[in-house]
């Protein structure tokens, strides 16, 4: 149990071990989510940041512990039970098909919930995707793939949400699109969990750090002491 442990948390992860056939990638990962937090998995590359989302969403072809949504523990569920429990995931490739226009990709998912935005408020958030509708994925630019992968969880009625380096790759204005995006996710009541490498763009975003080194979380810090550990921040990541 993290230090920030409480009885309200939406997600709590507790000794989570995870394999890839023989290999051991998650090694008693454990760390909490409250209700409506942004909350950062930062990390070096093959820390295991993603494999942890994976493993959430049942994505890992073995794992082992606790991971349990509210009052719910996933642990032995298959990922498509999961994810109608109100969860999804947007994995770092994007998952964009590309002999489908937007509003084609937009609609696959199907609704798990009530409570998911409407393609109007979608198109609010995402104005570019209005305007390219219409287009194939294969003409979409990576940061219009990606705030369509976004937008099509959110149709869902999912209430947390799995993001896998939103940002990788993107010109700096698109980045701060998905940072005001993921701003006003926030304020409308979503809970994500965030994979990130640049620890400057999770600043302006998230609530709190988990630290991820070797499949374990070692670190965690609020957002509000950052400025205070930018040394041992970059130190663990490298930077």
């Amino acid at each position: 149990m993290t230090e920030t442990a409480t009885k309200s948390a939406l997600l709590r992860v507790e000794r989570l071990h995870g394999w890839y056939g023989e290999s051991h990638v998650l090694h008693g990962v454990d760390f909490e989510v409250n209700t409506g937090e942004v909350v950062t998995l930062l990390g070096r590359n093959g820390a295991g940041k993603t494999s942890t989302l994976l493993a959430i969403m049942g994505m890992l072809p073995r794992r082992e512990g606790s991971v349990r949504f509210g009052e719910t523990e996933t642990i032995a569920m298959q990922s498509r039970h999961i994810a109608r429990l109100g969860i999804a995931i947007c994995p770092e490739e994007r998952g964009i098909f590309s002999s489908l226009n937007v509003d084609e990709n937009l609609m696959l998912p199907p609704r798990i919930a009530d409570g998911g935005l409407s393609v109007e408020r979608i198109f609010d958030l995402f104005p570019n995707l209005k305007e390219r509708r219409r287009s194939q994925g294969t003409k979409l630019s990576g940061g219009e793939q990606q705030m369509l992968a976004i937008a099509r969880i959110l149709r869902t009625g999912s209430r947390l949400l799995l993001l896998d380096e939103p940002t990788e790759g993107l010109a700096p204005v698109i980045v701060q699109h998905i940072g005001r995006t993921i701003q006003k996710l926030k304020k409308e009541g979503f809970t994500i969990v965030l994979v990130e490498q640049n620890f400057r763009f999770a600043a302006s975003v998230a609530d709190r750090h988990y630290v991820v080194e070797q499949g374990r979380v070692i670190d965690m810090i609020q957002n509000a002491d950052l400025d205070a550990n930018t040394g041992k921040l970059q130190a663990y990541l490298g930077v």
